[in-house]
């Protein structure tokens, strides 16, 4: 597949072939980013259908990604994938849409984040539960050099239970650092979780207090649709 051929299959995209940069992206109005979203969530089943590669996390993240990238100055303001399953709708947003369809080939692009590939991949990842460690050592860097930059950590809720996340979390409490963690609550991971907190938090969300709080939190809102849809 040359780049020639992964440029032309992006010709069916109207939004999706303006955008060579995130600058692109927030040119558009917000009514056109659901838009955009369909665009990005199509073209990544139509490339990763050809060349393999982990579909699922990406479909996820893609109103994320979209809306990081809108909202933040990136690559000034600094955005950190955790594992970097979920990364291709950033790659596709970031200037790499056109070499997608050698994603994972033979001098193609990697599968993961790498720093070497964009300026906007900030930190080279493919292990679980680093995202909010790096976030935090940028955010403390920032600091120290005078700098004003933003520094974004979007982690799993498989991944948040891991120990470098938690020591990350205890370690940049005390530092209060400018750091927005993102909880991707997706409730996957490679394997259901194990270990005392896991059974814990378990117990607690089982159990009768934590129930009749829930359900009588509902009946107290039934008043207020809105906030009774928040609440669940």
């Amino acid at each position: 597949m040359t780049d020639s051929q992964s440029a032309s299959a992006v010709s069916g995209y109207p939004l999706l072939s303006r955008i060579d940069a995130p600058a692109d992206l927030r040119a558009l109005s917000r009514d056109e980013l659901g838009q955009l979203a369909e665009e990005v969530r199509a073209f990544l089943i139509d490339c990763v259908s050809r060349t393999g590669g982990h579909l699922a996390a990406g479909l996820g993240v893609v109103e994320l990604t979209i809306a990081l990238h809108y909202v933040f100055d990136t690559p000034h303001d600094r955005l950190v994938w955790d594992v970097g399953h979920q990364a291709y709708p950033h790659k596709i947003l970031t200037g790499r849409r056109d070499r997608m369809l050698r994603m994972r080939q033979k001098g193609g692009l990697s599968g993961f984040p790498k720093r070497h590939e964009s300026e906007y991949d900030t930190f080279g990842v493919g292990h679980s539960s680093t995202s909010i460690s790096a976030a935090l050592g940028m955010a403390i860097a920032t600091k120290l050099k005078g700098e004003r930059r933003q520094v974004i950590a979007v982690i799993g809720d498989g991944a948040l239970g891991a120990g470098m996340a938690f020591e990350a979390l205890n370690h940049g409490g005390p530092l209060d650092p400018d750091v927005l963690v993102i909880l991707n609550d997706n409730e996957m991971s490679i394997s259901p979780p194990v270990g005392a907190i896991s059974r814990h938090l378990a117990k607690l969300l089982s159990g009768r207090f934590y129930t009749r709080m829930r359900e009588g939190s509902k009946n107290a809102l039934a008043g207020m649709p809105q906030l009774r849809q928040l609440a669940g």
